[in-house]
Order: structure tokens, then C-alpha cells, then sequence
């Protein structure tokens, strides 16, 4: 396989459950209710899609726990998560991308197509591109060759999970991001939309005042 140039055939995977309440961004419940810690979680999905959206790609494709909604921007393939731990999800991913991918969750929503940029250009350079996380996981994963011998096994959702992840990384050529955090709790949530208050996130926040109060109308689609 001939290395991906700067820009070229990489694919963009964001891995991501739809945004219902109950179902995501739990850990914010409490102190926000499960409404407004969906809508929480669909603007930080939004953010990720526009980021994504806006950075050069062969293809972009969301890997959906669910069903896609009005949240997802054009130009998406869609496919649905495959396998049962994380890991196992991860794996498949990769391997249906066929070749060079750079994979990011929905939970960094203070993702820039700058930072993808150059995690997709560093794959024409090297075998693998890591973002860990501040709570000890990765933000951003990215592989020149596809293994699933590199994910298959990972624990995940530990304070580990980076650490363990990246040694399985060891021996190839790996271009290490900046840390991000995890928008996992409400110190979270408040920590990211300070680092990014133009974000679809950081307005969601703000519009919800206080924890408990009802939450805004979600976000829906368009650019950043």
C-alpha cells in the first residue's frame, strides 16, 4: 500500500451513538437531567461532524450506534457499529474503511480540522497517529494499515486505556497529538466550552443555565 499523501485517500471515521436521552452522556446525569445531557451530547456530535466535514478526506463516514438525525451533515457515508465491546467496534471500523483511516469519538467537540488535518497528513509519514485523552484514554486514533490485532483485546473506559492502547502502537512510527479532554462529566462540559466558546456545545451549555433547568431546543446541522 503506497502512503497516503497530505490530504489524500485517508478516510475520516467518527464513532458515535445517536443522541437520545438515557442512552448517552449518563455520566452527566446528575446534575443535568437526561434531556439536557442528550442535547449536550447531539451538539457535541454536531461540532465533531462539522470539524470533519470541513477537513479533506477520501471519504467521511459515521459509524452509528442508532439512527442518524437532522444533526448529520451531507457528504457522510453511514454505517452501523459492528461487534461487541468497544474494541471490537473500533476494529471493525478500521476494517471497513479498507485502508488508511483516522478515527475520533463525539466527545471532543473542541476538535479542529487543523488537528485532523494534520493527523490525516501524519499518516504519509508514519504507521499511526495517537490523541490521548486527559482521563487517560485517546480522543483520536489513526492507522496507516489497519490490524485488529492493534485494538482487539484493549480494555476500554479505564484510566489505562491510552496507556494500553498506545504499547500496542509499539514498534511502528507513531505521531503523538496534543492531549484533549473528554467531555465525560459536567466539570468536563464546562472545562471544553471554555477552550472552545464558538462550538454548538458551548452555546448548548450556556443556553441550559443552571443544571437541572429544562434544556434548550437541540442544535441542528449546518458549519461551524
Amino acid at each position: 500500500m503506497t502512503a497516503p499523501a497530505p490530504g489524500g485517500p485517508v478516510t475520516l471515521l467518527v464513532i458515535a451513538k445517536e443522541p437520545v436521552p438515557g442512552r448517552v452522556k449518563t455520566r452527566l446525569t446528575p446534575p443535568f437531567t437526561p434531556v439536557q445531557a442528550a442535547a449536550l451530547a447531539e451538539a457535541a456530535l454536531a461540532d465533531t461532524l462539522a470539524a470533519v466535514a470541513a477537513t479533506p478526506a477520501a471519504r467521511r463516514v459515521l459509524v452509528l450506534a442508532g439512527r442518524p438525525g437532522r444533526w448529520l451533515p451531507e457528504g457522510f457515508e453511514v454505517v452501523p457499529q459492528r461487534g461487541g465491546g468497544l474494541d471490537e467496534r473500533l476494529a471493525n471500523a478500521f476494517a471497513d474503511a479498507g485502508g488508511p483511516a483516522v478515527l475520533v469519538g463525539m466527545d471532543t467537540p473542541q476538535v479542529t480540522p487543523a488537528r485532523l488535518t494534520r493527523a490525516a497528513r501524519s499518516l504519509g509519514e508514519g504507521d499511526a497517529v495517537f490523541g490521548p485523552a486527559a482521563d487517560g484514554g485517546f480522543w483520536l486514533l489513526g492507522l496507516r494499515r489497519p490490524d485488529p490485532r492493534l485494538l482487539l483485546g484493549v480494555p476500554m473506559s479505564r484510566p489505562d486505556t491510552g496507556a494500553c492502547q498506545r504499547a500496542r502502537l509499539c514498534g511502528l512510527r507513531v505521531t503523538t497529538l496534543g492531549t484533549l479532554t473528554d467531555v465525560d462529566t459536567a466539570a468536563d462540559a464546562v472545562r471544553v466550552a471554555g477552550q472552545a466558546p464558538g462550538t454548538r456545545f458551548a452555546a448548548a451549555l450556556a443556553a441550559m443555565g443552571r443544571p437541572g433547568d429544562p434544556a434548550p431546543v437541540p442544535v441542528r446541522g449546518g458549519a461551524r
